[in-house]
Formats: structure tokens, C-alpha cells, sequence
């Protein structure tokens, strides 16, 4: 790649060294772009059109958004130490939604107990912690967060299966990483290194403590310092929108939304700001929207089909 790649985050999100990590694997060179924790996020959305969730990766005026079609993307950037394993690629990739849907909310559950809210806010002031909760609960979309007992008991059932998996094995499916241990790894990282005073809960599998200290060696690739007004001026870059994706481009038409539609995309949990632009793009894997910004320009923003609802802008 001729072009930079940017990567939206902040130092404590567990999605984004999700990818941190990965980028790690890869030996990628990237640049990072801090956004913040709770909304408002006016220079992300001038980006992404609405979405709001971190992270989001940036090539030139291609925004991608998700972890899952991130993978993609890195994937096809740099296949040489594949993300998905000949014969593993359908075991991989269903872990890797099992661990983004099913154990990131149980983890965070136990994360954000009182003792790990207190001590991830512990140099703020109360407010903040408040704003924080406030924001989460949107993010939601008001549905209570799973109870911090419950969460427990959950937890460490999930570790147990985890670590049943490592049974004479480095990895969870072999002998090499998949996205399947980045995806497992990155709320199991938040227990470890951001709520320290809780994270005894991982001492009773010490094979997922050794399993977490081969992702951790992997480090982040080599990030260099970067900001927003210099990722939004790159979105004058006009990289197509193919050349990210190989050659997967066929239309999928499951919706009668012919290219070229106005719509929005929205995700189905977690985040459900809309997204709105012109349908460029529907294929097997992913929605891709053409918008106009007054401040980026022409962008181009890509979701993954996985976990996202389109729908038609109808005319007022």
C-alpha cells in the first residue's frame, strides 16, 4: 500500500487492540488517530456520516467500519501471515463472532463492575464516570447491562472453555494465530491491563495467562503519532474503493435497493447512529456508502452485511 493507514481509537478500547494487535501480527506500519471515549465525536462522523463506534480504520478517503470487515481489509493488505488458516476459515471466523457478540459483553459486564469502574476513572473527576455510563447506556439503546454476579459466573465459564480449547495447542486452532485468538483476546486484555484489581478472575487459567502473553509479544506494528486534521485532509485521496477488497465486487441484491439508492445504514445493537449516503456498493460481505462531506470530501464508508441493517431513504 502506497497510502497511509490511519486507525481511529483511544488507548483503552478493547475493539481497537483488537486490531492494535493484529497490526502487530501483520508488522504493519500505521497511524494513530486518538478519538474520544463518549460522544460528541464531530471529526469520526465527518468520516463515517454517523457511526460512531471505535475503531475505524482509514485509507486515504475509505473508511472502514467494524472490526469484522477491518480483518478483511488487513487481510487482503498483507495475507502473508493469514488471519485465516487453510481449512480453519469458517471455524475462525465463527469463534471470532462468538467473541465479539457473545463474551465482549459478559467480559465488560464484569469489567465495569463498581471495582473496575472506580479504577478505570480513578484520576477524574466523578462526572466523567457519570458521562461515561450515560453514553454506554445509549450505546445500548437503554437496554441494563448484564449484573456484575452474573457476569462473574459467566466469565468464568467462558474462560474455562477457552481454556479447554488451548488443550495441546498454542493457539485456539493450531499452532499459528487466527482472528479467531485476536477477537477471544481483546476483552480478556481490558480484565488484564485496564481494570488490574479484578483480573484475578484469569489466574484460574493459566493456560489463557500464556496464551495471552504470545498475543501480547506480537506488540502493535509500528504506529507513528497522527490527528484528525490530518487524517480528514487525506480523505482528498482518491483510492477506489476496489483496490481494498480484491475482487469482490459482484452486487447481492437481497433488499430490492438497486446501487445508487439513497440510504442509511444502521448497526443492529451497540451504536445505532445511521449512517446515510448513495448505495455504491452490495456485495456477499459488505455495504459500501458514497457520501459528501463539507470538510472530507467524497468519502466512501464500508460496512460489513454481518450485524448491519440497510434500508431505503424514502423521498419525503
Amino acid at each position: 500500500m502506497s497510502q497511509d493507514i490511519f486507525l481511529h481509537h483511544y488507548p483503552s478500547s478493547p475493539f481497537a487492540e483488537k486490531i492494535r494487535a493484529i497490526m502487530g501480527y501483520k508488522q504493519l506500519a500505521w497511524k494513530s488517530v486518538f478519538q474520544p471515549m463518549v460522544m460528541p465525536k464531530p471529526d469520526m462522523q465527518a468520516l463515517t456520516g454517523g457511526y460512531r463506534r471505535i475503531p475505524i480504520l482509514q485509507i486515504g478517503n475509505q473508511i472502514i467500519c467494524d472490526t469484522m470487515l477491518i480483518c478483511d481489509v488487513l487481510e487482503h493488505l498483507s495475507p502473508e501471515k493469514t488471519l485465516y488458516p487453510a481449512g480453519l476459515k469458517g471455524a475462525a471466523r465463527t469463534v471470532a463472532q462468538w467473541a465479539d457478540s457473545m463474551l465482549f459483553p459478559v467480559a465488560m459486564a464484569y469489567n465495569f463492575q463498581p471495582a473496575g469502574a472506580a479504577h478505570v476513572f480513578k484520576d477524574q473527576p466523578p462526572e466523567n464516570l457519570k458521562a461515561f455510563g450515560a453514553d454506554r447506556q445509549a450505546m445500548r439503546g437503554g437496554a441494563p447491562r448484564m449484573n456484575p454476579a452474573d457476569a462473574a459466573a459467566t466469565y468464568k465459564s467462558y474462560l474455562r472453555r477457552i481454556s479447554s480449547m488451548l488443550d495441546g495447542k498454542s493457539f485456539l486452532l493450531g499452532d499459528k494465530p487466527s482472528v479467531a485468538d485476536f477477537a477471544v483476546y481483546h476483552p480478556l486484555w481490558f480484565t488484564r491491563k485496564i481494570v488490574p484489581p479484578i483480573a484475578s478472575v484469569l489466574d484460574a487459567t493459566p493456560a489463557v495467562l500464556a496464551w495471552m502473553d504470545a498475543i501480547a509479544a506480537f506488540e502493535q506494528g509500528e504506529p507513528s503519532k497522527s490527528n484528525t486534521t490530518e487524517s480528514i485532509a487525506a480523505c482528498a485521496i482518491n483510492t477506489p474503493a476496489s483496490s481494498l477488497f480484491g475482487h469482490e465486487n459482484t452486487f447481492q441484491d437481497e433488499h430490492g435497493i438497486p446501487l445508487g439508492s439513497d440510504v442509511t445504514i444502521t448497526a443492529e445493537s451497540f451504536g445505532l447512529e445511521p449512517s446515510a449516503g448513495q448505495l455504491v456498493a452490495a456485495t456477499r460481505t459488505r455495504y459500501t456508502l458514497r457520501r459528501v462531506d463539507e470538510r472530507a470530501g467524497e468519502v466512501f464508508v464500508h460496512f460489513p452485511r454481518i450485524g448491519f441493517i440497510l434500508k431505503k431513504v424514502e423521498p419525503s
